[in-house]
């Protein structure tokens, strides 16, 4: 899938951050800290660029002491109401994602067996079980609502 990443979903994703997206060269950057936690947390969303022998999405998440990227980020979910950005990426069979937050905070997941989004969480290992409920919201991201525009 080619897709990418308009300027009015920038300004969205900026809208549930609480921060805008500048234009940073090839990427934008979004960069908020909740000083009450004391995070701090940079994103940069690269649209549609070499991955490799491919294009796609890149996306970055930087704190004080982690990085993350999610390689072909081919949908993203905002969830408005908890002020959170769900990037992903996604196959026919597996799931990663990154969740930023408004408050700085970030989560990653890779590499999440499908099956594992949908039944009962309680059949789930406690420690795999979070993934599993936390990514069940992309279940529906194929839906025009919630997938990239493609370009």
């Amino acid at each position: 899938m080619k897709a990418t990443f308009t300027a009015s979903e920038i300004k969205k994703i900026g809208k549930v951050l609480g921060v805008e997206g500048k234009l940073k060269g090839n990427n934008f950057r979004f960069e908020f800290a909740a000083n009450s936690d004391h995070r701090q947390l940079a994103l940069e969303v690269y649209p549609h660029i070499a991955i490799g022998k491919k294009k796609g999405n890149l996306i970055s998440a930087y704190t004080h002491n982690t990085h993350f990227q999610l390689h072909f980020c081919n949908a993203y979910v905002v969830s408005t109401d908890v002020g959170e950005v769900t990037f992903i990426s996604e196959t026919k069979d597996k799931v990663s994602a990154i969740v930023v937050e408004r408050e700085g905070g970030c989560t990653f997941y890779s590499n999440v067996d499908r099956s594992m989004l949908s039944g009962d969480y309680r059949m789930l290992a406690i420690d795999v079980m979070l993934a599993g409920i936390a990514l069940s919201l992309t279940q529906g991201s194929a839906t025009p609502k919630r997938k990239m525009k493609k370009r």
